[in-house]
């Protein structure tokens, strides 16, 4: 492996790492999530993200800076054989890399506001916006008719 791609592994776990213990670990983990799931292992990666989570967050209470190395050390590891097996490539992890970096440069990202304008004449159901749905059911229960006497 060249000595770019070893050293973006390299950072690539410290940041990874870093995140670990952060409030905005949701987000980093489900990003991680989907880098490990393009080669089968995303759910295995995330129970290894949980477990490293959880004894990184104990080792910080304990004040234990070489769990944090060898956490670090392991990930390392596993970027690299990814990167070795060809189930990633550098710019997969590049870009994995710079997200991670975003979310830690800015962990309280602030929410977008989003408005919609429904035109089209009136509208008497649900509305939803989406990029893709897939197997969505509406069970419509119409009022019956009023009988005239």
């Amino acid at each position: 492996m060249d000595s770019e791609l070893a050293a973006l592994a390299a950072s690539g776990a410290t940041t990874l790492v870093s995140l670990m213990v952060t409030d905005s670990w949701t987000h980093a983990r489900d990003l991680v999530g989907r880098f490990f799931s393009r080669s089968g292992a995303g759910g295995t990666a995330i129970t290894d993200l949980d477990t490293a989570r959880t004894q990184l967050l104990a080792a910080e209470a304990a004040e234990d800076t070489q769990t944090t190395r060898d956490i670090t050390e392991q990930w390392h590891a596993c970027l690299q054989r990814r990167l070795q097996a060809g189930s990633a490539t550098g710019d997969d992890l590049r870009d994995l890399l710079t997200s991670l970096q975003r979310i830690a440069n800015n962990p309280d990202p602030q929410p977008s506001t989003v408005h919609n304008d429904i035109s089209g004449g009136v509208q008497h159901g649900p509305v939803i916006q989406s990029g893709r749905i897939a197997g969505l059911t509406f069970h419509v229960h119409h009022a019956a008719a009023p009988t005239q006497d």
